[in-house]
């Protein structure tokens, strides 16, 4: 990104002109550790020197040395990537240059963010776009995709399902993710909505829906919901098991999926 004017003066950005600059270097940087893999492959050659992996806002990549100028104009990528490259299997090499990339793209958006003042607001602004975006790390190794597959199939089927505290104790039970503005004003509606389906759910133990503030969990095998409490599970205790099946369901057959952690 071009934030420099004349004498060196920074000329002020929003917060989505950050983001549409981090957007290009990432999708760069992507394209290296996937479409172009073997190319980069070839250039991190071992006996060169420091080499770093820079993306560009224009979605190009480069496996260059670092600035020489000191200090940089901008931080600076993770040097000697091409070092590790033959002491490592290569997936977990390119991993680890994702992880590194990704820990990049954050330094330089927040050090824009610190050039052209953003305050309290357009800070989280920017966090929340960025976090709506896998990471790098999470796409080079495939996490990204199983993560769209599983939530997925599921997706119009627990829309009248309440998310109180937790939903349901499985990886792919949706979160809450800070969204843009622009993105939040669109779902309100929805939002509506689905608070009013969240009254009429009963707890299939006690019969009520009192405590919609409290943790809730729903039987992966009857889809009913219960309280916590009413079934004797925590928060702490639902984040290992894979598959919950309530007392009812429990007694007709097995719960050989369930993992809980002891």
């Amino acid at each position: 990104m071009d934030g420099a004017g004349a004498g060196g003066a920074y000329v002020a950005r929003t917060a989505e002109e950050v983001f549409r600059d981090l957007r290009g270097r990432r999708a760069g940087m992507i394209k290296a550790l996937t479409e172009d893999v073997d190319k980069f492959f070839k250039l991190c050659d071992p006996e060169k020197e420091n080499l770093c992996l820079y993306g560009y806002p224009n979605e190009t990549w480069e496996v260059t040395l670092p600035a020489e100028e000191v200090p940089p104009e901008i931080p600076e990528p993770a040097l000697g990537i091409n070092f590790a490259r033959d002491g490592m299997n290569e997936k977990d090499w390119l991993a680890l240059v994702a992880v590194h990339s990704d820990s990049w793209l954050l330094s330089v958006a927040f050090y824009f963010g610190a050039r052209f003042g953003f305050d309290k607001e357009n800070r989280r602004r920017l966090f929340n776009m960025i976090n709506n975006l896998p990471t790098i790390y999470e796409v080079v190794t495939g996490i990204a995709k199983k993560q769209s597959k599983e939530k997925t199939p599921n997706s119009s089927s627990k829309s009248s399902k309440p998310s109180m505290k937790l939903s349901r104790a499985e990886p792919r039970a949706k979160a809450k993710v800070p969204v843009p503005k622009d993105e939040e004003e669109s779902g309100e509606d929805e939002g509506d909505d689905e608070e009013e389906e969240h009254d009429n759910t009963l707890c299939g133990t006690c019969g009520t829906n009192d405590g919609k503030d409290e943790f809730w969990i729903c039987c992966d095998n009857c889809e009913k919901w219960y309280h916590g409490k009413c079934v004797k599970i925590t928060p702490a205790r639902a984040e290992h098991i894979k598959h919950y099946r309530c007392p009812e369901c429990t007694n007709g057959g097995s719960n050989s999926n369930k993992r809980v952690k002891t």
